[in-house]
């Protein structure tokens, strides 16, 4: 298991490699020190045989970092031009609860509530669970109980998506003008701590001149 970890305020890059063997950890890439630690005494001799290899581990390096990062910064793109489209407000009947529901929205750390007159309230909401989507996004509703809410007041609630640390955020306000919930977009979600694991296929072979080289195959595996 591979991954890499950027932070969106100051930029800095880390990343982790780690090897498993009959379901425990077994060995792992120290990206600092650009050597292996052996996580169990049967791979000690593992880690001497690798920390010989320097090409190997500074090519380890290269792609834990900056070739990690290129496809963490592109997915991050991506996500920021269709998280708008997952949030929407939803009900049943005129007398059913509003619910304020989110889905395909990615990482996991996230804020989601009703506001009266910019307060977060408590009393008549009712929030859900977590729930993960086959695409290994996520899901989320919260409701708010509107029986007791005359329509003239429903301009003062509304619900607010925003990402665990992140200044900026999605406002869903209630219109009791339209029969349709309209979505109020604040400003682009700008998310702090994005956090992307790195599914990796490890191939271990021979070169024709006879050194081994272990190759990373990337692709994106977002859990």
């Amino acid at each position: 298991m591979a991954g890499c970890e950027l932070n969106m305020e100051t930029r800095e890059r880390t990343g982790f490699l780690k090897y498993g063997y009959d379901g425990e950890d077994f060995i792992e890439f120290e990206l600092k020190s650009q050597t292996w630690i052996a996580l169990r005494k049967e791979a000690v001799f593992l880690k001497q045989h690798w920390d010989l290899n320097q090409g190997q581990s500074i090519e380890i390096r290269e792609r834990l970092t900056n070739q990690c990062y290129e496809l963490l910064n592109s997915f991050l793109v991506a996500g920021h031009s269709s998280v708008f489209k997952t949030v929407s407000l939803l009900q049943k009947t005129p007398s059913s609860p509003v619910r304020c529901h989110a889905t395909g929205f990615y990482p996991k750390s996230f804020l989601m509530f009703w506001r009266k007159d910019g307060e977060e309230i408590h009393e008549g909401v009712n929030p859900g669970e977590v729930l993960n989507n086959e695409d290994s996004t996520f899901q989320y509703h919260i409701d708010l109980d509107i029986s007791s809410i005359p329509p003239v007041d429903w301009v003062r609630y509304d619900c607010v998506f925003q990402f665990t640390g992140a200044e900026d955020k999605i406002l869903i306000k209630l219109d009791k003008e339209s029969s349709k919930m309209r979505i109020i977009i604040i400003s682009v979600i700008s998310v702090v701590i994005a956090i992307i694991i790195i599914a990796l296929a490890f191939t271990a072979y021979k070169k024709r001149n006879g050194k081994s080289l272990l190759e990373l195959d990337f692709s994106i595996k977002v859990l």
